[in-house]
């Protein structure tokens, strides 16, 4: 299937420098959209030894502010020898990190595939003939997609568009999208094979399809944001056990309506960083291009998901 693209209006970007509870509520207020319904807040709450995740402290106002739910899914892989008390590629070891890392005592947590998985259509069909998201997502009527910004070693960057496809796959979804539509079951054994994820651009496409399934769920019941969190940047994932030092400066948090537009401004605000004794995105960045990573974003304003056009609307200096 050849995607022709679809014209898109420029979009709005709030941004905040401050990164407290409070500019987090302030932000989500800014967009004009309340939570409604049975509100599911979408993030990683990290692998099991990642210091990077955006914490409890950070988020509380928010989840608070809106009655919501963390909701997670399982991963498709386990850490090596010696870090297995950290993988979440099992449900009864995903709730030890999520109450290691302090969400328990704080909120209502859901892991979204514990009991199983659905099927949800896909618009863009060139490698996924659906999207494999944790069943328990039919339970929520509205989400918030919480996404913290930072690198990831297969995607180059991790954002909103990865929260949404990858963050709300189950076990086997993750593999679906992972394999660019080949494996349809989660097999360890084969799934980090070339014969499975040699295809970067696909996966990526695929990344792109999988987030525009988990934004029609939402838009046909009581709708969707998005929030990027520019803190703790790594090259590496929260997913990472043990992700490379942060080279840059916390930055600060933008919102949109539209997923697209959000992660392309923080694609550009990394890369219009200057390289100083304390601000180094020259590793993120490489990153980002051996990965091919802004591709996912193209592909989403390919099919129709967003804009890559944006105007940044600065909330701290209506104050």
């Amino acid at each position: 299937m050849k995607n022709t693209p679809i014209e898109q209006k420029e979009a709005v970007v709030y941004l905040t420098k401050a990164i407290t509870p409070e500019s987090l509520v302030r932000i989500y207020k800014a967009l004009g959209v309340p939570a409604k319904g049975r509100v599911a807040v979408k993030m990683s709450t990290g692998e099991g030894s990642n210091p990077n995740y955006l914490k409890p402290e950070l988020i509380k106002n928010l989840v608070f502010e809106v009655d919501g739910t963390i909701v997670e899914c399982n991963t498709a892989y386990g850490n090596g020898p010696g870090d297995e008390q950290d993988n979440r590629d099992t449900s009864a070891n995903h709730w030890k990190v999520i109450e290691r890392h302090g969400f328990t005592p704080l909120f209502k947590v859901d892991i979204m595939d514990e009991e199983g998985e659905m099927r949800i259509p896909v618009q863009d069909s060139t490698h996924l003939k659906y999207d494999i998201v944790g069943g328990h997502i039919a339970n929520y009527d509205f989400m918030i997609a919480l996404n913290h910004f930072k690198g990831h070693p297969m995607g180059g960057y991790g954002g909103a568009l990865k929260n949404l496809s990858i963050g709300c796959a189950s076990s086997n979804g993750k593999a679906y999208i992972h394999s660019a539509g080949k494996m349809e079951v989660l097999d360890m054994a084969k799934l980090w094979t070339k014969e499975y994820i040699g295809n970067q651009d696909g996966f990526l496409e695929s990344m792109a399809a999988a987030a525009q399934a988990v934004v029609d769920y939402f838009q046909k019941k009581d709708g969707i944001i998005y929030i990027n969190v520019m803190n703790n940047m790594s090259i590496d994932c929260d997913c990472v056990d043990h992700p490379a030092p942060v080279k840059l400066e916390d930055y600060g948090i933008l919102a949109s309506t539209d997923p697209v537009a959000l992660d392309q401004a923080c694609v550009d605000i990394i890369n219009n960083q200057q390289v100083t004794a304390t601000n180094d995105p020259t590793d993120l960045l490489n990153r980002i291009d051996k990965q091919h990573g802004v591709h996912t974003i193209e592909h989403a304003e390919t099919i129709g998901l967003g804009s890559r056009k944006y105007t940044i609307v600065n909330i701290d200096e209506a104050e």
